[in-house]
C-alpha cells in the first residue's frame, strides 16, 4: 500500500493508494489541520493507526525547497527528513517532493474530467509545460520535456520579487512595501493577497474575516463573484491580472510551449472569473512575444487531489525502480 501526503501551511492531506490495472486507486483519505500537529510524524502516525494498513512505499509533497531529501516547510514550523521518515515507517526510502513538484507528477495521472481548458491555444504536448498554483502560498513547477517524457522540476518562484506592470500595480507595490521588507509575488498571489489588495483599494471598507484569526479570501471572492461589493470585484480583477501576468512571465522564462496548468485551491473557487478571458489576456500581454504566448494552452486543474495523487505516483515509480534494480 502506498502512503502519500500533500503537506501545506494550512492543511495536510494523507491518502492510501493501491495500483489496480495500472491506475492509482485511493483506498483511504484524511484531512488534517497542519498547525494542530508538531510535525509530519504525528500526522502519519495518526493516519496509519486509523487505517491499520501496511505501508510498502511512501512519498510526501511539502511546501518548501527539498535539499538532500529534507525540507523545512515554508509556512509551517516543521522540518521533515526523508531518512527519518523512512525509519519511522519501516521503509528503505521515502521520497520528499516540493508540493508543486508533486502537483506536476499529478498532472500525469489526471483524467480529462479533472481538467478544464480555459484557453485552447495551439496544443503541442511534446514540449515543456508549467504548473502554477495559488493557495496558502504561491507554487510554481516546470514539466521539462526531455524528448521522451515530462520530468517535473521544482522551483521556488513564488518567493521571487513582485514586478508591477502598470502604474496601478506600482502603487500596490509601494503600499505593500510600507508593510513588508520584501514584496514577493506570493504576498499578492495567495489567500492573504486578497485582503492586501482590498485594503490597498479601500482601507476603510471592512468585511467579516478581516482579522488575524480568519481567512478573508473566501468572503472577498464570494462577494466578488456575486457582484455584491464593488471593492471586492475590483480586488479579484486586479488579483487575476497579476496572476495571469505571472503565469505569462513563467511561461516565457521556461518556454512552456506545451501549456500552462493552473492548480491550487483558489483557481477552482474563482473558476468563472478565470474563464472570462481576463487571466489569459494578462498572460499574453508581453513585449514582442504575444504571438508566441497566444499559442500556449491554459488549463485549470479541477481535481484538488492532484498533488496527493502526484506524490503517490512518484512513490510508485520509485518503488518500481528499486524493485527492478534488486
Amino acid at each position: 500500500m502506498i502512503l502519500a501526503g500533500d503537506v501545506g501551511g494550512t492543511k495536510s492531506n494523507l491518502g492510501l493508494f493501491d495500483i489496480r490495472q495500472g491506475k492509482l486507486v485511493r483506498m483511504a483519505y484524511k484531512h488534517y489541520t497542519s498547525h494542530e500537529y508538531a510535525g509530519l510524524h504525528e500526522v502519519a502516525q495518526d493516519f496509519i493507526r486509523e487505517t491499520n494498513s501496511k505501508i510498502t512505499a511512501a512519498s510526501f509533497g511539502i511546501a518548501g525547497p527539498v535539499v538532500n531529501n529534507a525540507v523545512r516547510a515554508t509556512n509551517l514550523p516543521w522540518t521533515v527528513d526523508g531518512t527519518e521518515m523512512a525509519k519511522f515507517l519501516g521503509l528503505g526510502y521515502v521520497r520528499l517532493l516540493n508540493d508543486l513538484e508533486a502537483t506536476a507528477y499529478g498532472i500525469r495521472v489526471m483524467e480529462s474530467s479533472d481538467l478544464d481548458i480555459i484557453y485552447p491555444g495551439t496544443p503541442n504536448p511534446q514540449a515543456t509545460q508549467i504548473v502554477i498554483a495559488a493557495g496558502t502560498g504561491l507554487g510554481e513547477a516546470v514539466l521539462f520535456w526531455n524528448g521522451k517524457e515530462h520530468i517535473p522540476v521544482a522551483t521556488e518562484g513564488g518567493h521571487a520579487d513582485f514586478s508591477p506592470s502598470t502604474d496601478h500595480q506600482a502603487d500596490l507595490w509601494k503600499f505593500l512595501k510600507k508593510r513588508n521588507p520584501f514584496v514577493s509575488t506570493e504576498i499578492i498571489l495567495s489567500g492573504r493577497g486578497f485582503q492586501n489588495i482590498h485594503e490597498f483599494l479601500s482601507p476603510y471598507d471592512k468585511h467579516p474575516g478581516f482579522d488575524p484569526t480568519t481567512d478573508p479570501a473566501p468572503e472577498i471572492t464570494r462577494r466578488a463573484l456575486a457582484n455584491e461589493c464593488p471593492v471586492c470585484v475590483a480586488t479579484l480583477d486586479l488579483w487575476l491580472d497579476i496572476y495571469g501576468a505571472e503565469a505569462g512571465n513563467f511561461a516565457l522564462r521556461s518556454l512552456a510551449r506545451g501549456g500552462v496548468y493552473v492548480a491550487g485551491g483558489i483557481a477552482v473557487k474563482v473558476l468563472p472569473k478565470l474563464k472570462d478571458g481576463r487571466f489569459a489576456s494578462a498572460a499574453r500581454r508581453k513585449e514582442k512575444l504575444e504571438d508566441f504566448l497566444s499559442l500556449i494552452p491554459i488549463t485549470v486543474v479541477l481535481n484538488q487531489d492532484c498533488p496527493l495523487m502526484g506524490a503517490a505516483y512518484a512513490a510508485s515509480q520509485t518503488a518500481s525502480a528499486t524493485a527492478s534494480q534488486s
